[in-house]
């Protein structure tokens, strides 16, 4: 959410920054076959395996936050981009 606030304040640059470390996270997730690398890690210490086993979020918003948050993630950047685009012409 922060991406688009901080674009349309004007810092462009820390817009682009803030795009660029959720992209990180995102090509980590997909060299991982979009599994969190951390998820194996709490396996480990119960049996449970709902959606929200290793996230504190409630379950329906854990069995679905790759759609939601992937959506606002790219509305954000395109958000961004545009003002920026906007701006700068």
């Amino acid at each position: 959410m922060a991406i688009p606030v901080v674009s349309a304040l004007g810092g462009h640059r820390s817009a682009a920054w803030l795009t660029a470390i959720v992209f990180v996270e995102v090509a980590i997730l997909a060299f991982n076959r979009w599994c969190c690398p951390l998820t194996a890690v709490a396996a480990r210490y119960t049996e449970d395996r709902r959606s929200n086993f290793d996230i504190y979020l409630p379950e329906w918003l854990a069995s679905n936050n790759k759609l939601i948050f992937g959506t606002l993630y790219i509305a954000g950047a395109l958000f961004a981009l545009v003002n920026w685009w906007r701006v700068s012409s």
